[in-house]
């Protein structure tokens, strides 16, 4: 393990259509950044924050070339197409940290026996908010474990790094400065406790009567049962899961009335809980959302 746990990079929010998630992330009140071709099928509009995290909404622009990659053995596509299967069209299937050598990540997984396949690397264009297009490259390494067939997990490593200046991005109406917490669910958090250390290399953990909390580099990962779900997140689960699902995000806002005076405007149902604001799963949106005031 190192000293340092790898910070969180993003989050995958598979979608029916990248339209549709455009379309319910406008009314929460991000800005979406321009669609974006992967060369393996799929396709995304992220949400990039100023903490450096971002979402991915995923959805398939070619399913015949979708089909092919996971036949040929990639690993992302492969997963997202598992989800889809077994989940359905919407939802929240992987949480991704951040490395500087996926290679030495891929090589710590395998040792662990929680490699999920083999590493991919590929590049593709990305259209800056001011016109410009650049070629932007990742190398990714995945990790996953079997008792978990609707989660998976993978380092990503950014071989030539985006421009830095994306800060027409990173605003957003609604005051969302960044990611804070991710919840995942499980009736044995305990269980995962080593999964998660390895896939983070060596973040900070407590374990409480609720679940299990890991300090990352920039957020905190909680693994909760599903009472846990319901006493932060207000979200009841059945009971009958022991795997791991990814469910909800907790969102660092600047001011919590912005927020609300946003989603009220837009029409989006939320409730309050704990000084939180909870926007429940939609389509296009994968997870609950979840609003907070933090400095």
């Amino acid at each position: 393990m190192t000293s340092s746990p790898h910070p969180l990079d993003h989050l995958v929010l598979p979608t029916v259509n990248i339209a549709l998630a455009r379309e319910r992330l406008g009314k929460l009140g991000f800005t979406v950044a321009a669609d974006a071709r992967h060369p393996f099928g799929t396709e995304n509009a992220c949400v990039f924050f100023s903490d450096k995290t971002y979402l991915e909404p995923l959805g398939v622009a070619s399913r015949e070339q979708y089909e092919a990659s996971a036949e040929e053995g990639n690993v992302f596509v492969a997963r997202d197409q598992a989800y889809r299967f077994r989940i359905g069209e919407e939802g929240f299937s992987a949480i991704v940290f951040g490395t500087d050598d996926a290679v030495a990540d891929d090589e710590r997984f395998r040792v662990a026996t929680i490699s999920a396949g083999r590493m991919l690397d590929f590049v593709r264009p990305m259209r800056m908010p001011d016109g410009p297009e650049v070629t932007a490259g990742f190398r990714l390494a995945f990790a996953a474990d079997l008792r978990s067939p609707d989660f998976f997990t993978f380092c990503c490593q950014r071989i030539n790094p985006l421009p830095a200046d994306r800060n027409a991005l990173e605003r957003h109406a609604n005051g969302v400065t960044g990611i804070a917490r991710v919840a995942v669910s499980t009736l044995k958090p305990a269980a995962f406790r080593g999964f998660f250390e390895q896939v983070a290399s060596g973040p900070k953990i407590s374990e409480h009567s609720f679940g299990v909390t890991l300090e990352t580099a920039n957020a905190r990962i909680e693994v909760l049962t599903p009472e846990g779900m319901e006493a932060f997140y207000d979200l009841p689960l059945p009971g009958d899961d022991p795997g791991l699902r990814a469910r909800a995000i907790l969102f660092k806002t600047r001011d919590l009335s912005v927020t609300s005076t946003h989603l009220a405007a837009n029409g989006v149902t939320y409730t309050r809980k704990n000084n939180r604001i909870l926007a429940k799963p939609a389509p296009g949106q994968g997870a609950l959302f979840a609003f907070e005031e933090i400095a």
